[in-house]
């Protein structure tokens, strides 16, 4: 099977180019708008996905049976102030892909969010109804509707607060940065009042994988499988690195102003892409074990 990864220099990415290119019996193609740097067992175009021709271009030379596209615009209050750039990145580019995919007979497998939801309860199934509270929010809704109306093979795959490690530790998110500032002795502050279900991003490329060798269709809830809240998060994280957990401060969200506001309680019920796809997510604990091996090959 080939199979076209977007954004192959994002978290996401790195991980599906290392899973999918271990298994010889696919042929990768990974595009992102920058070269990786390995180039070792896989095909690599340059793609600008917010550039149709490029997008038309790269699709039908190449001839994918799936196409994985994880590249978008995912800083959630960036989205909330620079919202032509994420229109064009989440919802325009994902329009250039699903018609590239329609006319080069390709089945897609498209990421989302939770943010697509409000946040009033959790942990939610495949059928909530979305009602964005973000701008973000707004434009992966808007790109899962371009597919779903759009008569070509697809499956959506949702996740939530994705953490990992990229090969050049350039991204940080909620464990880094909590392991970071204890480390340096550094006082945080970390919110009690918003619920998730955190993704170890070699569980979120796997699920992608699952979706794309299947190739599944409809909409998949793929995520870690325990709720926490970002203190419950930043706790097991200094508990796992043997921390002082005493330079943790409990907040909640009233203490912070961001451009965007965030659902309060999400989190996802996987029972159908453990059914469906043989999806079996780590545990957060073995999530840690699995990012602390990277840092300490």
């Amino acid at each position: 099977m080939k199979i076209l990864v977007t954004g192959c220099n994002g978290l996401l990415g790195q991980k599906l180019v290392d899973l999918i290119s271990s298994r010889r019996e696919h042929h990768l193609i990974a595009t992102a708008k920058s070269s990786p740097k390995t180039l070792d067992d896989f095909e690599f175009h340059t793609l600008d996905i917010t550039q149709e021709t490029q997008v038309d271009a790269v699709i039908s030379t190449t001839k994918p049976d799936v196409v994985i596209h994880t590249a978008a615009m995912t800083q959630v209050d960036q989205c909330e102030t620079e919202r032509e750039k994420c229109w064009q990145s989440n919802v325009e580019a994902v329009r250039y892909i699903v018609e590239a995919c329609k006319k080069n007979n390709a089945h897609l497998i498209h990421l989302s969010t939770d943010f697509i939801f409000d946040g009033t309860r959790g942990p939610l199934d495949e059928n909530e109804k979305p009602n964005p509270l973000s701008y973000y929010g707004q434009s992966k809704l808007a790109g899962e509707e371009i597919i779903q109306q759009s008569g070509i093979n697809w499956a959506i795959l949702r996740t939530v607060l994705v953490y990992g490690v990229t090969k050049d530790q350039s991204r940080s998110n909620i464990v880094l940065w909590v392991k970071k500032s204890l480390e340096d002795g550094k006082s945080i502050n970390v919110v009690n009042d918003q619920f998730r279900t955190p993704t170890l991003a070699e569980d979120l490329a796997m699920g992608c994988y699952l979706a794309a060798s299947k190739k599944a269709q409809g909409i998949f809830n793929v995520s870690g499988d325990e709720m926490m809240t970002p203190f419950d998060i930043a706790v097991a994280t200094a508990d796992f690195f043997k921390l002082d957990k005493s330079l943790l401060r409990e907040t909640d969200s009233t203490k912070f102003t961001q451009p965007a506001k965030r659902p309060p309680k999400t989190g996802f019920i996987i029972d159908k892409a453990k059914r469906e796809l043989g999806f079996a997510p780590h545990t957060f604990r073995e999530g840690l074990a699995v990012l602390a091996s990277q840092l300490n090959p």
